[in-house]
């Protein structure tokens, strides 16, 4: 157990610098967008955050297969490395096209980090902690995606800028992977365990697997949302409530996440408490979750005051950290550990192609005119669904 909650603590600064890198162009888009001339409109924004999504998303179930049939340790280590390198690279981009491909190399070595952490995590936490430990992982994510939104302060500040936040947290990535190597361990082997199948083979199972079908459509449906709220956030109550780029961004970023990440600790002491009374304890906790994820986006399309924009916002990360940590451990109730890792880069591939898309599409339709309120008002509606998705889930004893 001392070497489960050291993997936990290991991964949890990667976690962080993992959605630290991803954030903070959000929140310094104004800084970059008033230096790169050619991003002309929101749309061409969406392009650049839909870069990273895209290329994220088509390398994620190829990450997760390489996970699984060779050392999570050394893909950790390496994608660490990699998206910390192209961090670094990022701050000397000057037209829309370099940012594009900036993002674009970013996505592709982050792709393999995810589903080998938490696979790695559920390898090691087999129990009646897997939740809460996905949870303390997770948590990593939104300190993350906090510190992101300071960036708005740094790009703003004398003798600082974008350039300088990108380099120095790239070079901070590239140290911290040497500690990382050197002390993370895989598990040890499973004499019991049946060998990983061909790339094809892993396919056919999960894809045959009604369960992991459902689990698909809902870990999609409400990320669709979640990335809107995440990379348009800060500029929403900029627009909506004339704030200035770093109070909007620390505002939209903070409140989201400092909620998520109480969510992600409560949503995981919850499943696993729940998990001693119904083997359906871990959908249970993440439906609460759901739930909450509907007045939260009607109060955000709908917020006539900052005041209820924030309590909007709140409520939704509270929601988001219910949704999140469960999400790897209802994977391992309805699939074998050996395609595990696949699976969670199959289910990040679905959801951020959608989620691409909704960043596009978000700027396409503000461009437009939609009002702010028909958007959410339709992210909640699919909310609706995807609480009737989860419900339909069946699984199985956890492994």
């Amino acid at each position: 157990m001392r070497r489960a909650w050291l993997i936990v603590g290991l991964l949890f600064p990667v976690a962080l610098l993992n959605y630290l890198d991803r954030q903070m162009l959000a929140t310094m888009q104004k800084s970059m967008v008033d230096d790169i001339p050619t991003i002309t409109n929101e749309e061409s924004w969406g392009n650049v955050l839909a870069a990273f999504k895209w290329t994220y998303a088509f390398l994620s179930p190829i990450g997760g297969f390489i996970a699984d049939r060779f050392s999570r340790r050394r893909v950790i280590g390496f994608s660490l490395v990699a998206w910390s390198a192209v961090t670094a690279l990022t701050s000397l981009v000057t037209t829309m096209d370099q940012l594009i491909w900036a993002r674009a190399a970013m996505g592709i070595s982050e792709a393999f980090y995810i589903p080998a952490a938490l696979a790695l995590i559920t390898d090691f936490h087999t129990g009646s902690t897997r939740s809460f430990a996905v949870g303390v992982h997770q948590s990593g994510i939104y300190a993350g995606q906090m510190l992101g939104g300071l960036a708005g302060f740094v790009a703003d500040a004398d003798g600082y800028g974008w350039q300088w936040m990108f380099s120095t947290c790239g070079v901070v990535g590239i140290i911290y992977a040497v500690p990382l190597i050197a002390m993370l361990k895989n598990p040890p082997p499973n004499p019991a365990a049946v060998p990983v199948a061909s790339p094809f083979a892993s396919l056919h199972e999960l894809l045959w697997n009604r369960n992991f079908l459902l689990l698909v459509a809902y870990f999609t449906l409400p990320a669709i949302a979640g990335w809107v709220i995440r990379d348009w956030g800060p500029k929403i109550l900029r627009d909506q409530f004339s704030l200035d780029q770093g109070k909007a961004g620390m505002m939209a970023v903070f409140t989201v996440q400092v909620a998520s990440l109480l969510g992600a600790l409560l949503g995981g002491l919850l499943a696993d408490r729940l998990m001693r009374k119904t083997m359906r304890g871990r959908i249970f906790a993440s439906a609460l979750g759901m739930i909450l994820f509907l007045p939260a986006l009607v109060g955000v399309g709908h917020a006539p005051s900052i005041a209820i924009a924030i309590a909007s916002l709140a409520v939704f990360g509270l929601g988001w950290g219910f949704f999140d940590c469960n999400n790897m451990p209802i994977l391992s109730q309805i699939t074998r550990p050996e395609v595990r890792a696949t699976g969670y880069g199959l289910m990040n591939m679905v959801s951020m192609i959608f989620g691409g898309l909704g960043d596009k599409g978000y700027g396409l339709l503000r461009d437009r005119g939609v009002p702010i309120d028909y958007i959410f008002g339709a992210f909640a509606l699919v909310c609706v669904v995807s609480l009737g998705v989860v419900l339909l889930i069946r699984p199985k004893p956890a492994a």
